[in-house]
């Protein structure tokens, strides 16, 4: 929203707790079973407020994308794991990921990503919200590994983007099935395959 930077602390604050709100309902409810006095009530702010921040549900709904997108790009740079840039620091990764549902007993999964599924085929403008959330997440990744073959630490014929495409594609299926099935190993071993897949292309030892 354009007028995000004008807003004072308070402000902001109000307007992230309808967001963290918004969020919630439509994970639990779906998005056509959540309307805007639904969120309002959830937020605890009045109608004035909520059409102060956003104009109607379809600003709203864009707003939550972009809002939980910049929230998994920012889980994702962590100072415990770097730059993504490393071979320990995406075993770190993976390990946080792993520690993280553990701690949530499995329930829940990617927030980003059951947005995703609800809201792809919704409207062409929330899709491109989605898609630029996650180019975005890519590109942290392809930072990541482009670093790495700079360094060395990757052969000269790896793929930033094929291996960028492996770990996120392989982060959002193990996440939906550990989110499932409620148990830890569809995610532990679809990283663990990914990260190794990256390791392979490791300059062998002279």
């Amino acid at each position: 929203m354009s007028t995000t930077t004008r807003l004072t602390r308070k402000g902001q604050a109000t307007r992230e707790r309808i967001l963290q709100a918004a969020a919630d309902l439509i994970l639990r409810n779906g998005v056509a079973g959540t309307q805007i006095d639904d969120v309002r009530k959830a937020a605890g702010v009045s109608g004035s407020q909520m059409t102060h921040y956003f104009h109607d549900k379809h600003h709203l709904i864009a707003d939550v994308v972009a809002w939980q997108a910049q929230a998994n790009l920012d889980n994702h740079r962590l100072p415990v794991v770097g730059g993504l840039d490393s071979f320990a620091s995406l075993r770190e990764w993976a390990r946080l990921l792993l520690e993280r549902q553990e701690q949530l007993a499995y329930v829940g999964g990617c927030m980003f990503g059951s947005l995703a599924g609800q809201l792809v085929e919704s409207d062409p403008d929330i899709r491109a919200g989605l898609a630029d959330g996650f180019e975005r997440l890519l590109e942290l990744f392809r930072a990541g590994l482009t670093a790495m073959r700079e360094r060395g630490d990757l052969r000269a014929d790896a793929d930033p983007e094929q291996l960028a495409l492996v770990l996120v594609t392989a982060m959002q299926g193990g996440l939906l099935l550990t989110q499932t099935l409620r148990r830890p190993d569809p995610l532990r071993n679809a990283l663990d395959a990914a990260i190794t897949h990256v390791e392979t292309f490791a300059p062998a030892p002279r």
